[in-house]
């Protein structure tokens, strides 16, 4: 009776092993292949979004190698945030920014908000008074003694929503 009963306990115990053995090799090689699949989806991810990011970048004098040939006297680096200080900087007129071509309105100043250097010649660059929003396109020019000179394009104010 003592033998039989150790015997039926080796074996529950030798299937037990086996069960645990199989259950655990197995969940390993799900998880591989499931770390596998999660690790190729992200990798086609960060592609996407690196697709993207240069598809929205591709209007911007650091993508334009043309734009950057015509400027082969000047950094890039050194020039685009010299543009925005020297943009940024108008924004302390009391009428509000000159860049843009609309007045004060309900006593608010225009002020410009982001800039983007498109080429060697153009900058588009959001503006605000608080309320309402636009956009102007600058043209601007380096002159010979290296200083910056800008002439409206155009501008476009948004309805008030």
């Amino acid at each position: 009776m003592k033998k039989s009963l150790f015997i039926y306990l080796f074996i529950v115990t030798l299937l037990m092993t086996i069960f645990i053995y199989m259950y655990y090799s197995k969940k390993v090689k799900f998880e591989a292949e499931r770390f596998e699949n999660l690790k190729t989806k992200m990798n086609d991810t960060i592609q996407s979004l690196n697709n993207k990011l240069f598809d929205a970048n591709y209007f911007t004098l650091r993508n334009n190698d043309q734009a950057q040939n015509y400027l082969e006297d000047y950094s890039i680096e050194k020039l685009i945030p010299k543009i925005e200080a020297n943009l940024m900087e108008l924004n302390d007129n009391p009428e509000g920014n000159p860049m843009v071509d609309f007045g004060k309105i309900d006593d608010k100043k225009f002020i410009i908000n982001k800039i983007e250097v498109l080429n060697h010649r153009w900058i588009i660059a959001d503006f605000s008074n608080g309320d309402l929003w636009g956009e102007v396109l600058l043209q601007y020019f380096i002159e010979e003694d290296e200083s910056l000179n800008f002439k409206i394009i155009q501008s476009t104010l948004y309805p008030k929503q």
